[in-house]
């Protein structure tokens, strides 16, 4: 048993330095000996676990695949609207990249030509099909304007909000993403809600970002 979990723990610590690595330099800038180095292993330890870097690219995407699919089924499970429930995911996403490596590392691969594996969808369409199905729901409940084309809206939206973070990566401090996304949903809401309801989002976005920043 104890062998076991100092396994775990040494994978779990070779994900980590990788995710940094892959983060901060990039994937094909980032060599097995990097990671080996920055993890604080050995070779033997690494390739105990990870055939090539490519399967590490992999792990590391898996997780932060696993970690959306999870955050959405707590959202799910809050009473609340659809709208709602799209606002916290995005918020929720944002906050895992600010916590950790692993996160971050999952968009940049994802935009850096790393295949995906089946079965597991590539992250953006997944997170599609997430923004879609909110968007439906949220117009079923009149907290979005009953003519907007919400596969356009959908596509805008995960292009919105992934692009805020490839390109804060470079331009700015990564505690400034919280801040970006606030700003992303004021623009949205303002182009998608009723006047009526605006307030109430409007209101949550700066709650949402709030919550981020004192955590």
């Amino acid at each position: 048993m104890a062998r076991q979990l100092r396994a775990e723990q040494t994978r779990a610590t070779i994900i980590t330095a990788a995710a940094d690595l892959f983060d901060r330099h990039g994937y094909e800038s980032t060599s097995l000996s990097d990671i080996v180095e920055h993890a604080q292993v050995t070779k033997g330890a690494l390739y105990f676990h990870f055939a090539a870097k490519e399967d590490l690219a992999h792990a590391i995407m898996e997780i932060q695949s696993q970690a959306s699919r999870q955050l959405a089924r707590e959202v799910d499970r809050r009473d609340c609207s659809s709208l709602e429930a799209l606002m916290r995911i995005t918020f929720g996403l944002t906050r895992l990249a600010v916590e950790g490596p692993v996160a971050r590392a999952g968009l940049r691969l994802a935009t850096g030509g790393v295949g995906v594996r089946p079965p597991m969808p590539h992250p953006f369409t997944e997170l599609l099909e997430i923004v879609s199905r909110k968007l439906l729901g949220a117009v079923k409940e009149s907290d979005i304007h009953p003519d907007v084309d919400v596969d356009i809206v959908a596509h805008s939206v995960v292009s919105f909000f992934v692009g805020i973070r490839v390109t804060g990566r470079t331009l700015e401090s990564l505690f400034r993403l919280p801040r970006r996304v606030t700003e992303m949903w004021y623009v949205l809401i303002r182009g998608l809600v009723p006047v009526t309801r605006r307030p109430r989002y409007l209101g949550l976005a700066v709650q949402l970002e709030r919550e981020i920043r004192t955590a």
